[in-house]
């Protein structure tokens, strides 16, 4: 539901080597007078959205001269959309996105280079493996304010009942681990696990971070390549594994978004699902009275590595806003300490910067939240953020791809086949 489709290839001219200051053409131009700015939000769940619009609602009150007018977007449909009005010069000032969906309109000069725009509090609360989400040439196109890790939403009265060793973040599961926890889980109608991949790639490259993947390569002339090594094979195999081999996993929720599996999860269906962080919401809302459910780490690559892939939320600024600098502003005081706070938990996500991660409020044992602010300091930028081409690689090649093997349809050297070999002559066209 966060998630968004992508217009592949949209973006796909010739690279280049260096970012373009800005070529959407003819925007509006500030007129004197009150300063106006758009600022186009993706929040949906309506605790978000209460949060973000108290928050315009606020800066407006206390700064008359330069309002902000608050957009709704939709995931579903931001990617298009903004590809669209940026070619109409008619784009948000301030743009709300993810940090997977920045780096071609970064190349193709539609988002403002905000280096000599952000406060100095802004830049050091946020650390470096965030920023590094949203920097492209050396420059920052975006400040990373939210993001989620993967995380095992289980049955706790189901691992009571096959007495399986329940993980901590101090010590996960293994993979091995995860794998035997899942058999002993698979009785009586039950299955241990249940995967929703419908969208399988970014779970799939995501998780591997914890094994040593990772999928994309760039070379010294700073080209990028496609290899499928086997760090990058051990998640994959065990997901197949557990549908196709042991029978621990469900073969129905292959095709099945998060949200699906939810039902059958309640009726006992499935002992745990991998889910973002960020279900949890749904979870609250929609389980049955009395149902008892915990949230336990993902599982960890070899030393216990628990580092996984994020692609945060993302705010950024056109390039063509004629109010580079009161955006700017804006974005400051949106993401202050205490109201990234209030963001995070209207979305049930981790905040990004700092001080707002070592809130009280997100410690708390109740609903994983503590579980979860945990996890933080594992999260690393997602392996595709800055590869040009990824999402035509996503749509085209990847995720059918790993659909049919996750199915059983073909196998690991099929599967390999298509990434790498199909993989780089797309990426080829966006490098030349």
């Amino acid at each position: 539901m966060r998630r968004r489709g992508f217009l592949a290839g949209a973006l796909a001219a010739p690279a280049t080597t260096a970012l373009l200051p800005g070529c959407a053409p003819g925007r509006r131009r500030a007129t004197g007078g009150k300063v106006r700015l758009r600022f186009q939000s993706l929040a949906w769940q309506k605790e978000s959205v209460d949060a973000t619009k108290r928050l315009v609602r606020e800066w407006n009150a206390a700064h008359p001269d330069i309002a902000v007018e608050y957009v709704q977007g939709s995931w579903d449909s931001v990617h298009d959309q903004l590809l669209t009005s940026f070619e109409a010069g008619e784009a948000p000032d301030i743009i709300h996105d993810a940090a997977d969906d920045l780096a071609d309109f970064a190349y193709g000069g539609y988002l403002a280079d905000l280096d000599g725009l952000l406060t100095r509090r802004l830049r050091d609360d946020i650390p470096e493996p965030s920023w590094a989400t949203v920097s492209f040439g050396g420059r920052r196109y975006g400040v990373p304010f939210l993001q989620e890790p993967r995380v095992l939403i289980a049955h706790r009265a189901l691992l009571e009942k096959a007495r399986v060793r329940v993980p901590t973040v101090q010590r996960p599961w293994s993979w091995e681990e995860f794998e035997d926890a899942a058999k002993e889980l698979t009785r009586g109608g039950t299955h241990g696990v249940a995967w929703p991949l419908k969208e399988p790639v970014s779970a799939t490259l995501n998780l591997s971070l914890s094994t040593g993947g990772r999928v994309f390569h760039r070379g010294a002339d700073g080209k990028v390549t496609i290899r499928f090594d086997a760090a990058d094979q051990r998640v994959p195999r065990t997901i197949r594994d557990q549908v196709v081999r042991d029978r621990t996993a469900s073969r129905t929720t292959l095709g099945m978004g998060g949200s699906d599996t939810l039902p059958g999860f309640f009726g006992g269906k499935y002992a745990m699902v991998p889910l973002g962080f960020s279900y949890r919401q749904q979870i609250v809302q929609q389980a049955p009275k009395g149902f008892d459910w915990t949230v336990l780490p993902s599982p960890a690559g070899p030393g216990g590595d628990r580092r996984q892939g994020v692609s945060p939320q993302t705010l950024s600024i056109a390039a063509d806003s004629p109010y580079r600098e009161e955006a700017a502003r804006f974005i400051d005081f949106l993401l202050r300490p205490p109201h990234m706070v209030r963001l995070a938990l209207g979305d049930w996500m981790l905040p990004t910067g700092s001080r707002a991660l070592r809130d009280p409020a997100l410690h708390t044992r109740g609903h994983g939240w503590a579980t979860g602010t945990a996890l933080a300091e594992a999260l690393r930028p997602a392996p595709a953020l800055s590869v040009r081409g990824y999402p035509e690689w996503k749509d085209k090649v990847a995720t059918p791809a790993l659909q049919e093997y996750y199915s059983g349809a073909i196998g690991m050297d099929s599967l390999r086949e298509r990434l790498v070999g199909d993989g780089n002559l797309v990426l080829a066209r966006y490098q030349r």
